[in-house]
């Protein structure tokens, strides 16, 4: 399914009617409607942070809705696609708390190669209608995703960004963790905790207090 670690880990829920139930669904939606990321990208997350490689996660909704905008990854948009607001609030909080320059690019794949695993709650989403595969099971996978990397004996920070990433929280128990909280990035939100919580250089903090390396957030 994934090609790299993730396939052992997650090789239980594979075989689970429950995620064979989301497979034929996502196939039945894609053949009707235009749905989003394509299809071969839906893994994304996944292909490109295998599971050892994984030092934060940064937890999104679902996939933006518009035409070429999702990549498999959350909050990041293909490098030729109008940024959206969001994705540029996170911009603006990069450069406030490390002193980075707003990038050009906006896909987040460095990240993702830096073992920051973007992953949105629910996978898939139908063009122009905004949480619209919320209830095809897509959530219980992604709540084992995250009970898997709890286990986790090497620390992981998690980075929860508005209240339906901070639902996750309860699945964070092994306190050998770190979690960060603040508002969602969005516009209608992040004024109000967003702005000036600096999660990049807290979470590097973390790392380096675990001897693990900092990830480098430069775009």
């Amino acid at each position: 399914m994934i090609g790299n670690s993730w396939d052992f880990y997650l090789k239980e829920e594979f075989n689970k009617n429950y995620f064979k139930g989301i497979i034929n669904e996502v196939n039945k939606r894609y053949q009707n409607t235009i749905c989003y990321p394509p299809k071969n990208e839906i893994f994304n997350a996944f292909r490109l942070t295998p599971y050892e490689k994984v030092k934060v996660v940064i937890i999104g909704q679902d996939p933006y809705h518009g035409e070429h905008q999702a990549e498999g990854l959350s909050f990041s948009v293909k490098n030729n696609i109008n940024r959206p607001p969001s994705l540029q609030n996170i911009f603006k909080e990069l450069e406030t708390d490390l002193g980075l320059n707003i990038s050009n690019n906006n896909s987040l794949i460095p990240w993702a190669k830096e073992g920051v695993l973007l992953l949105n709650s629910v996978l898939t989403v139908e063009k122009d209608k905004p949480a619209s595969h919320k209830d095809i099971g897509w959530e219980k996978f992604t709540d084992e995703v995250i009970k898997i990397l709890n286990k986790k004996e090497k620390p992981i920070v998690f980075i929860l960004w508005g209240n339906f990433a901070k639902a996750k929280k309860k699945y964070i128990t092994n306190n050998i963790h770190k979690v960060i909280e603040s508002a969602h990035p969005s516009p209608f939100s992040a004024h109000n905790g967003f702005f000036d919580s600096r999660p990049f250089s807290k979470t590097n903090e973390y790392l380096k207090s675990k001897q693990i390396e900092p990830i480098n957030w430069q775009i």
